[in-house]
């Protein structure tokens, strides 16, 4: 299989780009449209979505590259006889509209290779940023049966477009992201973690070729996670993330967690890969006495730290103090690049599964 053509995507602009107009998938809880992407013909069949979290803009960012580029590929590109692709950029069109005053603000700045490139406002962020609470998460907000009206619009219309595909999937990736972290983090398929030694090596020799640390946090099973190995956690559960909030003694907080989009993609058969992308808007040096922003306390706890410190300051004034408390932005094209890595290894590894005969894999392996 071909490496993804990870340069060529990122060239261009850093802004959100423009992908070609899509199926109307659905539409959100305020009216706006959801657009899918049904694109190649190959028997290897991947979902790729982004934008469950709305404060996480660079993963719909790097999709609506990854359209642009499929839909304007030559009939006979690899990438489309090989891969049969359904693609939804933004689940969550209403909190990008939410996050815009924030994500519209971006700074100038280099990415590792010392070429021009973009970080987010750090006073912009924190002042204007939106997260959904339990409850309208998306990630964990996908329909519990056929019948589940009380999961919102936005899930029920990604759930409806990826189960329409007919077949099991072989890989299914979420790209999210973090606040603040030292590097970036990499989440995986519990089942495939004995499968993914090479794709965790050549992740590792990206991060540090790149000149970044990876965020290595051990939960100790909280929520899901649990570490595999320096990196890489396998993907949080909707049944681990029940049992914590029950353990808290808050049952009505637990009910409100639904299947994850991997759960979800899992349910509809077949042995699939699943993977979320943790890429921070912005690194932690190491050191310092700050707060930690592990978990939704901690980040809340950082964020008050890091408004305070940086009072009423914009835009390079804003980016100029972070830096002296040990926090710069991550520029942009070097997070997409990492999601690219990322998707391209796990193409990689699926593909190796299948050649290898895994019956598992190979039982959902049809033609388009």
């Amino acid at each position: 299989m071909n490496d993804l053509p990870v340069e060529s995507l990122l060239a261009g602009s850093v802004g959100l780009s423009s992908p070609p107009p899509g199926l109307e998938i659905g539409r959100s809880q305020r009216g706006r449209t959801l657009h899918g992407y049904r694109l190649g013909r190959g028997p290897l069949r991947v979902s790729l979505i982004a934008g469950c979290h709305a404060d996480e803009p660079v993963g719909p960012a790097m999709l609506r590259r990854l359209v642009g580029r499929l839909a304007g590929a030559a009939a006979r590109d690899p990438l489309l006889e090989e891969i049969s692709w359904w693609i939804v950029p933004h689940v969550n069109p209403d909190g990008e509209e939410a996050n815009a005053p924030w994500t519209e603000r971006r700074c100038p700045a280099a990415d590792h290779r010392g070429q021009t490139d973009e970080v987010y406002d750090p006073g912009a962020y924190l002042r204007h940023v939106d997260r959904e609470p339990p409850g309208d998460d998306l990630e964990f907000g996908f329909p519990r049966s056929p019948g589940d009206d009380g999961a919102r619009p936005e899930a029920r219309a990604v759930a409806a477009f990826l189960s329409a595909a007919g077949a099991p999937f072989h890989l299914h990736a979420s790209f999210h992201g973090m606040g603040f972290a030292p590097g970036p983090w990499f989440l995986l398929e519990p089942s495939w973690a004995d499968r993914t030694g090479a794709l965790r090596d050549s992740l590792r020799e990206k991060v540090a070729a790149m000149g970044y640390p990876l965020a290595d946090p051990d939960r100790r099973g909280e929520k899901g996670f649990v570490r595999i190995d320096r990196g890489f956690t396998t993907r949080p559960d909707s049944e681990a993330m029940r049992r914590h909030f029950l353990e808290r003694d808050e049952p009505e907080t637990a009910e409100l967690f639904r299947p994850s989009s991997m759960e979800y993609v899992r349910s509809l058969g077949g042995d699939p890969l699943t993977l979320v992308s943790e890429m921070p808007l912005f690194l932690l040096a190491t050191g310092g006495s700050r707060p930690s922003p592990v978990g939704t306390e901690g980040r809340l706890r950082f964020q008050a730290w890091l408004r305070d410190l940086l009072g009423p300051a914009e835009g390079s004034e804003a980016v100029r103090r972070a830096a002296e408390a040990g926090v710069r932005g991550m520029p942009l094209r070097d997070q997409m690049r990492l999601q690219l890595a990322f998707l391209d290894q796990a193409l990689k590894t699926v593909r190796m599964s299948l050649d290898d005969g895994d019956p598992n894999a190979r039982d959902s392996m049809v033609d388009s």
